[in-house]
């Protein structure tokens, strides 16, 4: 049996309802969380963009912002003097589309935005075929055997996009990271009640 056989059906025993966790009511706020995300968790992004899209409610107002004011309200996340520069390069950007326009290219092009975030947001808003791999997806592909120790993210995702059915891959970007972020977590993994502990390679009993 390949491993995509066993892992898939257990995720989704798991992780039936899988949903991204960054908070957002348009496409571009998703853009922008994303990008925001960086080094830090959803949920202080979430804290973090209750506010800024409340003040700022559109690309126009957030387009507009005085660097400084975004830069209060985007410190608790770090690097705030460079993410809040990219909040209003990415804005005005986007203000003459009006919407995140369905393109990797020049969404790679945007300040902040690289493949992992295009990714994202390709997937959540377009449905696009594609597994952004971050930290959490990385960390199990490596322990279910999935890629190597010393793959860096963008072999992950070749790997990944080999292996699991295409249009299976944003539902498993998902889930994968919310089995690392919730269950195979990077410090005491709940390895002894996990199905897949026959395939790991690191089981922590």
């Amino acid at each position: 049996m390949k491993k995509s056989e066993i892992i898939i059906p257990y995720l989704e025993e798991l992780i039936p309802n899988p949903h991204c966790e960054l908070n957002y009511n348009k496409d571009y706020e998703l853009l922008i969380a994303t990008m925001l995300s960086a080094q830090t968790t959803d949920k202080r992004v979430n804290e973090v963009t209750s506010i800024l899209f409340n003040k700022y409610p559109t690309l126009k107002d957030l387009s507009e912002a005085n660097i400084e004011e975004i830069i209060k309200l985007v410190r608790p996340l770090g690097s705030y003097t460079r993410k809040a520069s990219n909040v209003i390069s990415i804005a005005k950007s986007l203000l003459p589309y009006g919407y995140v326009p369905n393109d990797r290219e020049f969404l790679e092009s945007l300040n902040g935005v690289g493949r992992k975030t295009a990714n994202v947001v390709l997937s959540n808003i377009y449905n696009v075929p594609c597994i952004a791999v971050d930290t959490h997806v990385a960390r199990v592909s490596k322990r279910l055997g999935l890629a190597k120790e010393n793959d860096n993210v963008l072999t992950i995702e070749k790997k990944l996009t080999k292996l699991f059915p295409k249009n299976d891959l944003p539902r498993l970007h998902h889930q994968l990271l919310l089995f690392g972020r919730y269950y195979c977590k990077a410090k005491n993994p709940n390895c002894e009640n996990c199905k897949l502990k026959n395939i790991c390679k690191k089981p922590v009993y």
